[in-house]
């Protein structure tokens, strides 16, 4: 089945856009190379990306120029007021310091990710009549590479040669996400096991094997670890640093398993509401707060986690000059292929200002 004539000739139109947009000869496009999509190109897709999700509105989106390298800093994450005794013999030189910095063992590094699509001949087909054909093309594209963002965030444990989508659907295998930097390079800022099954870790203080952390109605220390979500958020704002404890844009975010109780009637009136969260990336912000913090749902958060900490302490960097795109025809197969790929990183601007909480279980110990 080969692509309509009616077709071919807004598909051309797109082509010859594509190729002027990125300073190349359509000839490029139409010969089916590789390209380098040119750096305003690639800033204006960053932010369109960046706008298809109100999450990754509320974080940050960073261009860097260098595969690897320190934390950018972007916020405050120490005191600096001080006092130093300069005038006498005992007196010593007054030391600044920098108020950005994260110290992160892990510092960042961008990874490629490949975001390649394919659609079928009879799809492109469907759209050609309609005005806005590039801007439908455009955004099947953009829309899922946020969704893909946030699922990587949130659950990328890994960095495999070769990703298996079936085996890890929520992209665990595609880049380290910012729940395994906290794991990995701030053991003391992330609670994994309560008094009857708390977990495992190496000699770095990683978590091997997560313990339980059991929630319910009880006694503290006999039958439960704590008798409420708001007990469990007070311990967890206690392992921040101390500067950061009272900052009114710490959130708790919140898994969708644990709301069953307390927002069981949120969740029922939400109705269409909660899955359109989920379709567009939507913030659902709960009505009560949740250990004196505001308490929200984000999509493919962990079920049975929180995480406190504010929503611009996480970062997404993105290396300048990555972004590679290559548009080939598949007749064999009836359908466009787009292969595009970038360099990025996931990072948490500092762990002092983050606390997890994972494998919470809504019951008294069995």
């Amino acid at each position: 089945m080969a692509m309509r004539n009616e077709t071919r000739v807004v598909f051309n139109q797109m082509l010859s856009r594509i190729a002027q947009l990125n300073g190349v000869d359509v000839s490029v496009l139409t010969g089916q190379h590789e390209f380098a999509v040119a750096p305003v190109v690639q800033q204006r897709l960053e932010e369109v990306i960046q706008h298809s999700s109100e999450f990754l509105t509320r974080i940050n989106v960073v261009s860097v120029k260098e595969q690897e390298g320190a934390k950018v800093g972007l916020g405050v994450t120490r005191p600096i007021a001080s006092r130093t005794l300069t005038d006498s013999a005992k007196g010593v030189r007054r030391r600044p310091t920098d108020p950005t910095d994260t110290l992160d063992r892990g510092r960042y590094r961008c990874e490629q990710t490949n975001s390649d699509t394919a659609i079928k001949y009879a799809k492109l087909d469907m759209w050609a009549g309609k005005p806005e054909f590039q801007k439908l093309y455009a955004d099947v594209i953009v829309k899922q590479r946020g969704r893909d963002r946030i699922m990587i965030g949130w659950n990328g444990i890994a960095r495999a040669d070769n990703t298996d989508i079936v085996a890890y659907p929520l992209l665990q295998d595609v880049n380290f996400g910012w729940l395994y930097k906290i794991r990995t390079f701030a053991p003391a800022r992330h609670i994994a096991g309560g008094a009857f099954a708390p977990a495992t870790r190496n000699a770095q203080g990683v978590v091997t094997a997560p313990g339980k952390i059991y929630v319910a109605a009880g006694t503290p220390g006999t039958d439960v670890d704590y008798v409420n979500l708001d007990a469990l958020v007070f311990d967890a704002i206690e392992i921040m640093d101390e500067w950061h404890r009272d900052d009114t844009d710490i959130v708790v975010i919140v898994g969708r398993d644990l709301v069953q109780d307390r927002f069981l009637n949120v969740i029922n009136a939400a109705g269409d509401r909660a899955m359109e969260m989920e379709a567009r990336n939507r913030i659902l912000t709960l009505p009560k707060q949740i250990g004196g913090k505001t308490a929200i749902m984000v999509p493919f958060f962990p079920a049975n986690a929180l995480l406190v900490t504010s929503l611009d302490n996480l970062s997404i960097y993105v290396q300048e000059g990555t972004q590679r795109r290559q548009l080939r025809e598949e007749p064999e197969y009836d359908q466009l292929a787009d292969y595009q790929s970038v360099n990025e990183a996931y990072v948490v601007e500092d762990y002092g200002r983050c606390a997890l909480v994972e494998n919470i279980v809504q019951a008294k110990k069995p």
